[in-house]
């Protein structure tokens, strides 16, 4: 029978439900700790439950997605912005590209979405312990400036001190019982986890268990191996005719017809990029990177797909040159870097997701029609020569000038370059 939303039962149904979120099935080979046990390297989210048999189940399910999607989101902003870490980011954009071109679902685009979760929970809840710190601070500091040495001066700074030891160590305890969101919130169930483990000995085996649990899953050296072999593929081919397109000393002579063979040659290098990364992605071979013909031969079978997910790029890429006009700060600069996270995401998607399409018709053989692949080709013309004419006068009105085309947001790093 169907869930009822009486209080005394959606207790144990939450319970129940948080039980089986951490309970997510394991996808990859584990690793094992010294006792034997495994630790998961990937983990996924448990399926969706049905709305009218378990609506309060499916409610739960709902908003624990929507939460990690926005800390998976948070957490790449942040990985992005970091130079050399933000090759973590572009890796796991290429992992979820890949994902989708080798299953077509786009569930699969999700990866780190059981993981995600946590990391929202951590940040939430060491955001929330720090607010009273940071007011206590502010009066402690606000004392001092007014009446140096006074008893209020000292007692408010004695009690921030004491503050501080209590919050750190209240943060180290919930972080080592797992970082789930109830942990940062139970200080008095924390110090009796810290006691039943000392007693036990085996905090320090416990409290390694949960962080080497929570890292391992981040697969941080895949994600960088990932991104920078993505990387070095891309530049491969971006690197030449981009520089080409980028003479602009001149308003007339040579650099007008160097700017404009390099403009033609970055629009067909542009035609086939989100492919021949789609198809590294898939593989995550290096070589794939540069197999021209087959992406040539795999477009004959899904023409419109492809056209579909040229538009997206391109369309979700151009706006992100605009983001570069003025450059943030150092300690503000994760927040453009969250929307050109949140740009590229769904082209990598839909790019996988075309592969895939190509890729299994192909398999099927099931070739479209040459009106069909012609079309996609006179629709691919105005829409690459439309970005490359845009993209030109980018370098005039960026921060970085002609430096700002080699960066190939869509392909490259996914971050608006380093600020000045």
């Amino acid at each position: 029978m169907g869930e009822t939303f009486s209080l005394a039962s959606a207790g144990p149904v939450v319970e129940e439900w948080v039980q089986e979120s951490v309970n997510v099935e394991v996808a990859n080979v584990a690793e094992r700790d010294g006792s034997g046990e495994e630790i998961p390297v990937e983990l996924r989210l448990p399926t969706f439950p049905v709305p009218w048999r378990h609506p309060i189940r499916a409610t739960i399910w709902t908003v624990r997605s929507l939460f990690g999607l926005v800390s998976l989101l948070l957490l790449l902003a942040i990985v992005a912005a970091i130079p050399i870490v933000n090759f973590v980011a572009l890796g796991y954009l290429l992992e979820v590209e890949g994902r989708v071109g080798r299953s077509g679902r786009m569930r699969d685009a999700f990866p780190l979405m059981a993981l995600a979760p946590r990391f929202g929970s951590i940040m939430l809840g060491v955001w929330l312990w720090l607010i009273p710190l940071r007011l206590l601070a502010g009066a402690a500091s606000d004392a001092r400036l007014i009446d140096p040495g006074s008893s209020s001066d000292m007692t408010l700074h004695l009690v921030l001190n004491v503050m501080w030891v209590l919050v750190t160590v209240h943060l180290c305890l919930a972080l080592a019982r797992g970082g789930s969101l109830s942990c940062f919130f139970r200080p008095i169930k924390n110090a009796r986890w810290l006691w039943q483990r000392l007693k036990a000995g085996d905090y320090l085996d416990m409290a390694s268990r949960h962080v080497r649990s929570f890292v391992s899953g981040l697969q941080l050296k895949h994600h960088f191996w990932l991104g920078l072999r993505g990387f070095i593929g891309g530049l491969a081919w971006l690197l030449i005719p981009t520089a080409i397109f980028a003479v602009n000393d001149d308003a007339d002579g040579p650099q007008v017809g160097a700017a404009m063979i390099g403009g033609f040659l970055l629009a067909m290098t542009l035609s086939w990029m989100p492919f021949l990364q789609a198809r590294f992605a898939t593989e995550q071979r290096l070589r794939s990177m540069f197999h021209l013909r087959t992406i040539r031969r795999l477009f004959k079978h899904a023409p419109l797909a492809w056209l579909l997910a040229i538009a997206v790029v391109y369309v979700l890429a151009l706006p992100l040159y605009l983001l570069k006009v003025a450059l943030l700060p150092q300690d503000a600069y994760w927040l453009i870097t969250l929307i050109f996270i949140a740009s590229i995401y769904p082209a990598k998607v839909v790019a996988g997701w075309a592969y895939h399409r190509a890729v299994q018709r192909e398999a099927a053989g099931e070739l479209s029609w040459w009106v069909w692949r012609w079309l996609a080709r006179l629709g691919m013309v105005p829409l690459l020569g439309a970005f490359a004419f845009l993209l030109y006068f980018t370098q005039f009105i960026g921060a970085h000038g002609s430096a700002g085309l080699f960066e190939h947001h869509a392909f490259l790093l996914p971050w608006p370059g380093q600020p000045g």
